[in-house]
């Protein structure tokens, strides 16, 4: 019996230890559990990993250095400073003919020199300057030498912001954590319609825009694709919309928001001095005509082309200073007055496109400051163009109404659930 009782004793243990061993197979040195899976994998497969990729290069047995163009500094020496000799350089030099113009390299702007992890005498592999935050230029410096532009992939995000204004469009913006780029893009887009040199507190307005990212990076402003402004009480609309492959910018009646003319020949000034019959002279100390407006800057500050024309006359007199008239039509032409320069080109004949700088701020001529003196003139006779209506350009053509009232819709809706603090909602135009 207890012959018995000792082999079934032997029995359970050995048992017993065959379990344990067998269970042992499935757990790793920490404690963990292994499955099947997870064992084929290390046995059979390596662990894959994301390749790191730049500038469409695979770095993984590159090191990359960036630094930035210095003054007067060439491609030449900047590749002569990486171990690459004259003869590649010539190669570069023809090599980049019609792609990249290596004589414009801009001091300032940042460059990557790639070179093999392995090289001890750190030898450039490629050279890739950055155009700007999309565009850059890789040269490849093999013995073939090869030389292509590239584009970082852009994402787009939607945003929408709103505001009521206190001090300045700019401020306003800027408090929110708003990019600046806002502020010019809606200056431009509403150029026609308000005068941002007279926003008042008060005024508000609501924007739904794209802005533009590279590698997770915040790089600018794509377009805007609906704006709602209220400025002096008055509402104004502006949709984004293609007709024949052109994107432009219509009101809510399918007007175009692109006028005859800029309200103001620079951006950011404010009115010194407006068109008066009689207004008494700083620098005569008498009272006379004032026949223009008055915007003071800072000198140097660049001055616009209100509108398309041809330049009539680019040059200097005594109370004038220098200044270029320029005459856009049968009906209207404008003068620009006390300019520090005359842009390069400006001359009797040129013609000018709007928003074309065509000088600077100064305060030549009878000037006790910088500014630019704006004059007027409708059918030859000087006038306020502050009070002036133009007529738009091409509305929305009929055979895209549809099309357009379904975006204008949508767009709409989309901006009344944009709410402001404490105040009630602008009233929603009829879609």
């Amino acid at each position: 019996m207890r012959k018995q009782i000792g082999i079934l004793a032997l029995g359970a243990l050995l048992t017993t230890c065959s379990i344990l061993f067998i269970n042992s197979k499935s757990y790793n040195g920490a404690g963990i559990k292994n499955t099947g899976s997870l064992l084929a994998l290390n046995q059979n497969e390596s662990i894959k990993t994301t390749p790191n990729i730049k500038f469409g290069i695979q770095l993984d047995s590159l090191d990359i250095s960036y630094s930035k163009i210095g003054r007067n500094e060439l491609l030449s020496t900047i590749l002569l400073k990486h171990h690459i000799p004259y003869p590649t350089i010539d190669k570069v030099v023809k090599s980049s003919k019609g792609i990249f113009d290596v004589r414009q390299i801009v001091p300032g702007k940042t460059y990557a020199i790639l070179t093999d992890k392995n090289d001890k005498s750190k030898k450039a592999k490629y050279f890739i300057y950055k155009q700007n935050e999309i565009n850059y230029v890789v040269v490849n410096l093999d013995d073939t030498v090869n030389v292509y532009r590239g584009k970082h992939k852009v994402e787009i995000r939607n945003k929408t912001v709103s505001g009521i204004i206190q001090s300045s469009l700019y401020m306003t913006l800027k408090d929110q954590g708003v990019t600046p780029l806002l502020t010019y893009e809606l200056s431009d887009l509403f150029a026609w319609q308000i005068d941002f040199h007279r926003i008042q507190k008060g005024d508000r307005f609501k924007v739904i825009y794209e802005e533009q990212y590279v590698n997770n990076k915040r790089i600018g402003i794509g377009k805007i694709q609906a704006a709602q402004f209220r400025h002096f009480n008055d509402d104004y609309y502006a949709f984004h919309f293609e007709q024949d492959g052109v994107g432009e910018y219509f009101d809510d009646e399918a007007g175009s928001l692109r006028k005859a003319f800029l309200k103001a020949p620079v951006k950011y000034s404010r009115i010194s001095s407006k068109y008066s019959p009689k207004r008494f002279h700083p620098v005569q100390k008498r009272m006379k005509a004032h026949l223009g407006t008055d915007y003071a800057a800072p000198t140097g500050t660049p001055i616009m082309a209100v509108g398309d024309g041809v330049v009539k006359e680019a040059t200097r007199k005594k109370f004038n200073g220098k200044y270029v008239k320029i005459r856009h039509n049968s009906t209207y032409s404008t003068q620009y007055l006390h300019m520090s320069k005359i842009a390069k080109g400006m001359k009797p004949g040129k013609k000018v496109r709007q928003g074309e700088i065509i000088g600077y701020v100064g305060s030549t001529g009878l000037a006790t400051g910088p500014h630019v003196c704006f004059r007027f003139w409708k059918n030859g006779r000087q006038v306020d163009h502050l009070k002036e209506k133009f007529p738009p350009s091409k509305p929305v053509d009929p055979k895209y109404m549809e099309a357009y009232l379904e975006v204008k819709a949508s767009m709409t809706k989309k901006l009344s659930e944009i709410q402001f603090d404490n105040t009630p909602p602008i009233a929603m135009i009829n879609p």
